[in-house]
């Protein structure tokens, strides 16, 4: 069942009522306030803007993730990174992420494209409010040719969005958070959206109820 949201409400139905595919809602906004409350139940939004700027949220009951110890790093990508020809950076430049995260390749022109600028507006506030973090990569000429952002919360990462200008260089941005969470006690990381690639990264499926009871977990 999909249901509409109340505009003056905030407030997410039960995510076991949703369809098959996650879509639970439709209607609200994309306040920081109803932002933060619907990842706080493992809900996101995610619609084509193009079509329409009526959010949709999702919340498969099915969750792909990522567990930072987990992630695996192979022999290619370790002498990528024992070469030193890219330096990683966190928080230094969010917004140029998620507009490289929009536009590159052309994504925004894409069919079903869903970051538009409503959702940047959004989650550019929730990054000055804390909420959001980016990890980038810098080539040694000084631009940005990869990275990735995503939302914080409960020291867990719900992924968002990455992107690559130069080859490998989204998978230096996951592998250089999946390390800094190992160091600052971070749980998981929340793919969303199953993939190959990210399956070979070390990602796995684990149920809702689970990610919810890691999501809670206060340690």
């Amino acid at each position: 069942m999909i249901f509409k949201l109340p505009p003056n409400e905030l407030i997410f139905p039960d995510p076991h009522m949703g369809e098959k595919d996650g879509l639970l809602a439709i209607g609200g906004d994309l306040s920081v306030e109803r932002l933060l409350l619907a990842y706080s139940h493992g809900i996101f939004p995610w619609y084509s803007f193009q079509d329409s700027n009526i959010p949709l949220w999702y919340c498969p009951l099915q969750r792909f993730v990522i567990f930072p110890r987990e992630i695996h790093i192979s022999h290619s990508m370790r002498t990528l990174i024992n070469q030193n020809v890219y330096h990683i950076t966190i928080n230094s430049d969010f917004d140029h992420v998620i507009e490289n995260c929009s536009y590159n390749k052309g994504r925004n022109q894409a069919q079903g494209a869903w970051l538009g600028d409503d959702m940047k507006v959004a989650y550019k506030k929730l990054h000055q409010m804390g909420y959001a973090t980016s990890i980038e990569v810098w080539n040694q000429q000084g631009s940005l040719v990869g990275g990735l952002y995503g939302v914080v919360l409960s020291k867990c990462f719900m992924g968002e969005s990455m992107f690559s200008q130069e080859p490998n260089t989204s998978k230096l941005a996951l592998i250089a958070l999946a390390k800094y969470m190992q160091r600052t006690g971070g749980k998981m990381i929340d793919c969303q959206i199953p993939s190959a690639h990210l399956a070979s990264m070390g990602g796995r499926t684990i149920s809702y109820n689970k990610y919810m009871d890691i999501l809670n977990r206060t340690e």
